[in-house]
């Protein structure tokens, strides 16, 4: 699962995805479903950047509210599923992230724990885009959670290396030769750490989102 993710160094997107970028988006500290989001795609051959809504509408849907549901698909299955297979074949795409958050159950209620890269790099999250009556939305791939994130879910986001970004967008890469960028992390790439329940409010919006906190 990927419910929130962060975007704290937009600057850094054109050098790591070769992508003219005019204006810069803001930074982002608590990203949401429903929200646009920045995503990197290949259209005709051409690396671009776009903005689409998160939550994704395929294609042949009747209205626009499927969309609230389909914010995330599990790699393993993405390229058979109706909701996503024509997307996967097609229109593979990569979303910038600095983190993103999830939530450990405990006895004290949920509590969210910020995963990001251990050298604090910028990096690339897996997505399937469509386009539905003029609006362009967008899905989070997902696949079994490496070591550092079991302990919290049992899910966590694809995340594709710099040197496998064309194979990715390439709607012509084989099936097998996808399969292995759609594995797990490995944790020694990670950073994990607990934040604020501010994170918890979709209308908070700052740095004090990513902010370590000491659990009692």
């Amino acid at each position: 699962m990927c419910g929130r993710f962060a975007l704290v160094q937009p600057e850094k997107m054109e050098e790591q995805f070769s992508v003219f970028i005019n204006p810069l988006p803001p930074a982002r500290y608590n990203i949401t479903p429903q929200q646009p989001i920045n995503v990197i795609c290949e259209v005709e051959r051409l690396r671009q950047m776009r903005l689409m809504l998160w939550g994704l509408i395929p294609f042949w849907a009747k209205d626009a509210s499927i969309g609230q549901k389909l914010i995330n698909a599990r790699s393993e299955t993405a390229h058979e599923k109706p909701s996503f297979r024509s997307a996967f074949r097609y229109r593979r795409c990569l979303i910038p992230a600095d983190g993103y958050y999830e939530w450990q159950s405990t006895s004290k209620g949920k509590q969210p724990y910020y995963f990001s890269n251990s050298e604090k790099r910028l990096f690339a999250i897996a997505g399937l885009w469509e386009s539905w009556n003029d609006i362009e939305t967008v899905v989070i791939l997902t696949t079994q959670a490496n070591a550092l994130m079991k302990p919290v879910h049992h899910r966590m986001p694809v995340i594709i290396e710099p040197q496998d970004y064309q194979r990715w967008l390439n709607p012509f890469t084989p099936w097998q030769e996808m399969k292995p960028l759609m594995a797990a992390k490995e944790h020694q790439w990670m950073h994990r750490y607990p934040v604020s329940t501010l994170v918890n409010r979709p209308t908070v919006d700052a740095s004090s989102c990513i902010e370590p906190i000491t659990l009692e």
